[in-house]
């Protein structure tokens, strides 16, 4: 406000100004200092923050695929053909399910595809042998594919070995107990026919059955691999076990500071790949009634491809559930489309190396997208 000052001149006259108090000096705020970036906090845009998720680039390479073999080879449009395309996929998804989950903590299983016949041989000769229910072999082999898993966790954990060494000696012995005990009880390279003995119709319609969709026959196994896929997504995500995945996969040290069961993660882990074997050979058994023994060589480096194309990461501490279902999908329809094309079978595994390259290709550049400055 402006105050007022009344002044005596020497005359006598009273003389009135106005004066204004001094305002305080007010000091510009400095200029906001331009912070450096490292890249990290910086708002990137959208494409880049999606491209960073693995399972958003092998999604992508799935409808890649997918649209290639539309085009390539017409009968892939019908439905009864995309019903055997699921399918297939299944039978690979089921498996390399908790196979992603125990690379995910940092270990991996090289024994996984002889336990599933070891699983399905188990069932079907205990059964026939002692001329029991078929659910009874069936318990027995859970039991036994636990126990593999339980014994390469155990191992690993235990002597700190790495699980390439553990899980290689696994299955060079599950290779040969598969043939020698095979051998020495049927007398042949394969297990005898169970179809009619007690409880088989059931066991199938739990593991082997199919039902329509407008006039498409549906294997189960489809829905089994997505409800599978649902639940590890939901533990890796929603869970602490699911913490405690990551966390081993990490740093197994630092998660044991901090109070991390490391040994007993890790053998669950083992124990869960167990329990996919026994799964996959259980539906095997069902589906064709008998068992070849000298099977499932070479299967556990298509499971261990399909979870590394989706996001998986050999070292550890990275990855997700739904990655490798779009991995697995690409090795379906890759293996049915070649088929269908009119193409020669063989150039599966070429395709299958070219997918599992570029998968890894993909993987180190997204780490580095996402890291460079």
């Amino acid at each position: 406000m402006a105050a007022t000052a009344r002044i005596v001149r020497p005359e006598g006259h009273q003389v009135m100004i106005m004066t204004h108090p001094a305002e305080p000096a007010v000091t510009p705020p400095p200029a906001p200092r331009r912070e450096e970036s490292d890249g990290r906090t910086t708002e990137r845009p959208l494409a880049l923050r999606l491209l960073a998720r693995p399972e958003v680039g092998v999604f992508l390479g799935a409808v890649a695929v997918y649209v290639f073999f539309l085009i390539a080879a017409p009968p892939v449009r019908d439905g009864s053909s995309m019903a055997n395309v699921l399918y297939q996929s299944s039978t690979i998804g089921i498996m390399a399910l908790p196979v992603a989950l125990l690379m995910i903590g940092g270990e991996f299983d090289l024994s996984a595809g002889v336990a599933v016949i070891t699983s399905a041989l188990t069932a079907s000769m205990l059964s026939y042998q002692l001329t029991t229910n078929v659910w009874v072999g069936v318990l027995v082999a859970l039991l036994v594919s636990l126990a593999i898993g339980f014994f390469n966790g155990w191992m690993v954990v235990k002597t700190g070995l790495p699980s390439f060494l553990v899980t290689l000696g696994t299955f060079l012995i599950l290779q040969g107990v598969n043939l020698a005990v095979t051998k020495l009880i049927t007398g042949n390279v394969a297990t005898d026919d169970i179809s009619d003995m007690d409880g088989f119709g059931q066991a199938r319609k739990v593991f082997a059955s199919s039902f329509g969709v407008g006039g498409v026959q549906v294997k189960i196994t489809i829905v089994y691999w997505l409800v599978f896929a649902a639940i590890a997504t939901w533990v890796l995500i929603r869970t602490k076990f699911g913490n405690w995945i990551f966390a081993v996969g990490g740093n197994k040290e630092s998660a044991r500071a901090v109070g991390v069961p490391v040994t007993f993660t890790k053998i669950s882990l083992f124990m869960l790949v167990g329990f996919g074997a026994w799964f996959v050979g259980m539906h095997q058994l069902f589906t064709f009634n008998t068992v070849q023994s000298g099977e499932g060589v070479g299967q556990e480096l298509i499971y261990i491809a399909a979870a590394v194309i989706g996001g998986c990461l050999l070292t550890g501490g990275a990855g997700s559930a739904i990655g490798p279902v779009f991995g697995a999908f690409m090795f379906g329809m890759v293996q049915q489309g070649i088929v269908y094309a009119g193409w020669n079978p063989d150039w599966f595994k070429a395709f299958l190396g070219v997918m599992l390259l570029g998968a890894v290709l993909i993987n180190l550049w997204v780490g580095r997208t996402a890291t460079r400055r």
